[in-house]
């Protein structure tokens, strides 16, 4: 694969998680409730470890 390639790739997997956090009126709301914490708190929840696994491809592609 090439080099500008992999870090395009890259870049859209970091600016993915960006994205989806600065979209604040799509999670910022009450219902569904999961576990008794409202959306908010559990899309949070969940977007840590997406994050993580986006940069760590990232990282990964940059590196090889």
């Amino acid at each position: 694969m090439n080099s500008q390639l992999k870090k395009l790739i890259a870049a859209i997997l970091i600016l993915i998680p960006f994205g989806v956090y600065f979209d604040v009126p799509f999670y910022n709301v009450v219902n569904p409730v999961a576990w008794g914490l409202p959306f908010y708190y559990w899309f949070q929840m969940l977007m840590l470890p997406v994050s993580a696994v986006l940069f760590l491809i990232a990282a990964f592609l940059i590196d090889s």
